[in-house]
């Protein structure tokens, strides 16, 4: 075979390959205008290669027709996670006053008390006798107090016996009060209502003063410390909702709110401690309890795309937008993506139209008509397949 006849036949099979491009390539018609040779190959510009439905098939006066979904304002949702540590909402160590031997517990391990209820009596024979004797010297003292009294008023009296006599009695009534107070410390109470831990001491057992008794809980509600990321700051508010999973449960989520904000950030990691308080209705949570917790802000508007008007090339993503009858590629950014929607950042308006059929032959100025999505998915369905 001569050369030029090897020539010819490379010369068809590269002008087969390029009209194959050309047909069903959809970005080989930019690349032909960019390069400027449209023209001398005879393609005019925005003549699609293929037909086919909304996504080829030509309108009246050569437009494409397409399927057009107008744009949608969306708010951008932003969430923070972080590992809390869980603890009872008010929690007392209950200790001792005074030293002593136990003659009574009043309360089993683990059981529920209210507030000013006896826990611990210790033995209290000799503060019982401190307080009978306070009190038999009180009742002396006043009894000399209406003697003098009836004497300074006939005149029988000196004035300073008679203030001798005052000053017994406010002794007396101060020793009184002492000895009561010494004869209450001989029972311990519980300073809250809530669950008592297991107990420390024993009937029969001898303790010294601030030994610890348990430790009552209050679980009504749980209080969790975690920390947030500085950049979060002004968006974290008291009285808003946080959600709650308890490591050992993730298939659980609990609904609670941000009770308090710490007003330093920590410089080592650059967060805020921030404290939140879920309910305990169940009485299901302990203190100790690790949660992962999330909160969830509201941020700025973005317009809403349906997925399939998203396009790639090697210069990003954009979108087919419908202005004045034609298309406009428009750059955008995904900033959220979600199932059946997309948060995109681009220069698209609420309610502009933006292509998602018809996106296999469309160019930028490309006249288009856009049909109504039943008759635009009838004349697909019609078209015929590859």
């Amino acid at each position: 075979m001569s050369i030029f006849k090897q020539f010819l036949i490379g010369l068809v099979v590269l002008a087969g390959a390029v009209a194959v491009w050309i047909a069903y390539v959809p970005a080989a018609r930019d690349v032909l205008d960019r390069v400027g040779v449209t023209e001398l190959l005879g393609i005019a510009p925005g003549e699609p290669p293929a037909e086919g439905g909304a996504s080829g098939r030509r309108g009246p006066g050569g437009a494409a027709r397409v399927v057009a979904v107008p744009v949608t304002l969306g708010v951008l949702n932003d969430s923070v996670s972080a590992i809390g540590d869980a603890r009872a909402v008010r929690s007392v160590t209950v200790r001792t006053e005074a030293a002593g031997l136990v003659t009574r517990v009043a309360i089993e391990d683990g059981g529920t008390v209210e507030a000013g209820a006896i826990l611990v009596e210790l033995d209290d024979v000799a503060e019982r006798i401190a307080v009978e004797t306070a009190r038999v010297m009180l009742e002396d003292a006043q009894a000399d107090l209406e003697r003098q009294t009836r004497l300074q008023k006939s005149g029988a009296s000196a004035a300073v016996t008679f203030q001798a006599a005052q000053l017994a009695v406010q002794t007396a009534e101060l020793a009184a009060r002492e000895a009561q107070y010494k004869l209450e410390q001989r029972t311990v109470r519980a300073p809250i209502g809530g669950r008592m831990g297991l107990l420390s001491v024993e009937q029969g057992a001898r303790i010294a003063a601030q030994t610890a008794i348990g430790l009552i809980t209050d679980r009504s509600e749980m209080l969790v410390d975690f920390r947030v990321p500085e950049r979060v700051i002004r968006q974290i508010d008291v009285g808003q909702s946080i959600h709650l999973t308890p490591l050992a449960q993730p298939d659980r989520t609990l609904t609670g709110q941000v009770r308090a904000i710490d007003n330093v950030v920590d410089l080592a990691s650059r967060t805020l401690r921030v404290q939140g308080v879920v309910d305990n209705d169940n009485d299901d949570l302990r203190s100790g309890m690790a949660f992962t917790v999330t909160l969830r802000f509201e941020g700025e508007q973005y317009p809403v795309v349906d997925p399939l008007a998203l396009q790639w090339s090697n210069e990003g993503s954009y979108v087919w937008a419908v202005r004045d009858g034609k298309a406009a590629r428009v750059p955008v950014v995904i900033r959220q993506r979600n199932a059946d929607r997309l948060l995109v950042e681009g220069e698209l308006g609420e309610g502009e139209p933006v292509i998602t059929e018809g996106l296999q032959t469309l160019r930028n100025g490309a006249e288009v008509e856009v049909l109504p999505s039943d008759a635009a998915r009838a004349s697909v369905d019609a078209a015929p397949r590859l």
